[in-house]
Formats: structure tokens, sequence, C-alpha cells
């Protein structure tokens, strides 16, 4: 990862590794496409002489397939790069608004994580709380948590 670099990187700085949430925050886009391939289909049943019907489900899908598409490009650029000095949050909030948030390894005081039921456990992902003197850092679903921190604890170490 030493190689990696991104925007706002400082001079020195070794980028230790990147992680992301869980693809389940993405299930957004999933449920629309099935929605919109499900009303297509619909169409099709009521009006089953019509042949326009045919592109009106090709259309219905089409516009799923773009909700899923953007649901999965916000999953994908929203990340967490952890370097020697700090943990940047990147969240993507949109096609063209982004966020990013830095939080010196200096101010972190505890990390923690936990998996909240069955279906998290099932599916792998928890929460990571990183505590500060000013606030807590809280990464909800965040695929293998328990890696995770211990990533972030190793890193914490070697500070």
């Amino acid at each position: 990862m030493a190689n990696l670099v991104f925007d706002g990187q400082r001079e020195g700085e070794e980028v230790k590794f990147i992680f992301r949430r869980h693809i389940f925050t993405a299930k957004k886009g999933l449920f629309f496409l099935i929605l919109m391939t499900i009303i297509g289909f619909l169409l099709m049943i009521i009006w089953p002489k019509n042949s326009e019907m045919f592109w009106a489900f090709l259309g219905c899908v089409g516009v799923g397939v773009i909700g899923f598409v953007y649901a999965y490009v916000l999953w994908y650029f929203s990340l967490y790069i952890v370097t020697d000095q700090r943990i940047r949050q990147i969240s993507q909030k949109g096609l063209f608004k982004k966020t990013v948030v830095d939080l010196g390894l200096d101010k972190i005081q505890s990390i923690s994580y936990g998996v909240p039921g069955i279906l998290a456990g099932i599916l792998g992902y928890g929460t990571i709380l990183i505590q500060t003197g000013v606030g807590d850092l809280v990464i909800s679903q965040v695929s293998k948590p328990d890696k995770i921190y211990d990533k972030l604890q190793n890193v914490m170490k070697g500070k």
C-alpha cells in the first residue's frame, strides 16, 4: 500500500490500508432495480397484446440499472484511508458532492467494534467506534470489523 497516492496526501505520509463500508450499504440500488423490473413485468402482464409494453419493460429495467449503478458509485467512492498519520473519511453524497474528514492518530483515545445482530454476523459487518477527546467517529456497516479493528490497533501501536 506504500505506493498508493491520494488527493491531500502529505509529504512522507504512508498509506497503511483502505477500507469501505459493507456492500450491503448499497442495497437500496438493488431494491430499486428489482422494483423497476417488477413494474415493467407487471405492465407486460396487464397489457399482453400491446407490443409497446416490451419497450416499457426495457425502459423500466434501464431506469433500475441506472439507479443501481448510482448506488454502487456512491458506495465505491465512499471510503476510509488509514495512513501512518491520520484516518481520512471520504463520503460521496451525490455524483458531484463529497465530504472529507481527517482524524489525526494522535487524537484517538480508544477504538472498539461491535456486531449488532444475527444478520450482521452472517453477512460479516459491524460498527467501529473511534473515540477522541472531541467526539466519536462511528463507522457503521463495516465489512469484517474484527479485521479492520486489528489493523487499526496495529497502526496505532506504530504511530
